[in-house]
């Protein structure tokens, strides 16, 4: 029982539409109204600024973290595995079912999992995030790049360290974040892809 209550809470945290509710909130604005219609964080940084959406990257990567560590607060992280239910939490964001199940592209809430699981590996991504960013301008792809470090890193680590689960979860969460980037990358192609202007 415990168990089917944990996932539970882990989908709905995730499925927080973090977006929608301070565009609502504090401005007014449904941001699926604007924009890329997305309720992630980079739609929110386009249509809301530039405050409102650190807001939402912040809360966003929080609910990963939060999840992530869920098996530790019930005191059954030796009977499920906290990535499991950090990708619970992934998939509620991109499912919200407060949101009619049309959310974000996980990139943030991902990288909240591997902030709860593995830190390290958290600042490492962020860097090759912001790099790709700071070079290309474009967010999709930062996104992109940061989640194949992610698969190069976790598939190394798990050969040094046998740490599978680690690749597993990683490989599930870069894969979502690459799917979900399809039109992004369609655009990229086609040299339409808007490009961040504060970097």
């Amino acid at each position: 029982m415990n168990i089917v209550l944990m996932i539970l809470l882990a989908y709905l945290l995730g499925s927080i539409p973090t977006g929608l509710i301070v565009g609502k909130l504090f401005y007014g604005i449904d941001i699926r109204e604007h924009g890329s219609g997305n309720l992630g964080a980079t739609n929110t940084f386009r249509v809301l600024g530039f405050k409102a959406g650190s807001v939402v990257t912040v809360v966003d990567i929080l609910k990963g973290t939060i999840a992530t560590l869920l098996p530790h607060f019930f005191g059954l992280e030796h009977t499920v595995h906290p990535l499991l239910i950090g990708m619970i939490a992934v998939i509620g964001h991109m499912l919200p079912v407060f949101a009619k199940f049309k959310g974000g592209k996980a990139v943030a809430t991902s990288a909240g999992v591997v902030l709860a699981y593995q830190w390290p590996l958290f600042v490492m991504v962020i860097i090759v995030f912001l790099i790709t960013l700071k070079w290309s301008k474009y967010v999709s792809l930062s996104s992109i790049m940061a989640a194949v470090f992610g698969i190069l890193y976790t598939l190394i680590y798990m050969i040094v360290t046998h740490d599978w689960p680690l690749f597993v979860i990683v490989l599930a969460l870069a894969s979502f974040i690459i799917y979900r980037h399809k039109a992004n990358i369609k655009r990229i192609k086609n040299k339409t892809e808007p490009k961040v202007k504060w970097l």
